[in-house]
């Protein structure tokens, strides 16, 4: 049986991924692996370095980037994200699906690796939806906020490009877009599971299965 292809997730912040990986890590805890991004931001309240990002400095990742060390990087609001190699190569190493979390430039970027992921785009309903979620965070200065609504609905537009992502999914209901995030998936939990499941009735009346071409 093959090895489990990594999964790139993208989509705006207040799109709902972290909610829904959260779900999908608890429910398949021995199954996925979370590759852990690298950013030269601060941390905000509640998060932990290693586990929600790396926190480094500019000049830290500028010179991991310039050996050669990460598969994409990308900067946003004057800050620097990426994805290390080796971040990467931890969790293959487990025998899991690796999880990356990434921007659009960062979907575009891996397009230009062998890494062959799927690619799954997480999107609101709507930009005002959106704006409303970010709004309730209260972690965004107005300025930050319009910069995440721009660069979110760029983003949307870039998404709908042919072959850019196998998987689209609209979460305007959590346990909706769960579901459609796992019916995505389940092949490859098949493969990280080793053992011959049901998966292919989740397809069956999944009314999502024709957005899925993996």
């Amino acid at each position: 049986m093959a090895a489990p292809r990594p999964v790139v997730i993208s989509g705006p912040s207040g799109a709902g991924k972290s909610m829904l990986l959260n779900k999908l890590m608890k429910e398949y805890k021995d199954v996925f692996g979370f590759s852990v991004s690298h950013t030269t931001r601060s941390p905000r309240p509640g998060e932990e370095n290693g586990k929600d990002y790396h926190f480094v400095t500019r000049d830290t990742m500028k010179s991991a980037i310039d050996n050669g060390e990460f598969l994409e990087h990308a900067e946003f609001s004057g800050n620097m994200y990426g994805t290390s190699k080796a971040a990467v190569q931890d969790i293959q190493a487990k025998n899991r699906i690796c999880i990356l979390d990434i921007d659009m430039q960062g979907v575009k970027n891996i397009k230009g690796t062998d890494l062959n992921p799927i690619y799954v785009s997480i999107q609101p309903p709507s930009i005002s939806v959106l704006e409303t979620r970010l709004r309730d965070r209260r972690t965004e200065s107005e300025e930050s906020l319009q910069q995440r609504l721009h660069a979110a609905q760029k983003d949307l537009e870039i998404s709908k490009e042919p072959g850019l992502f196998d998987v689209i999914i609209v979460n305007d209901n959590l346990e909706g877009a769960y579901g459609q995030l796992k019916d995505a998936l389940c092949e490859e939990i098949t493969k990280a599971k080793k053992v011959d499941s049901s998966c292919p009735e989740l397809f069956a009346d999944s009314p999502f299965k024709t957005h899925i071409r993996v």
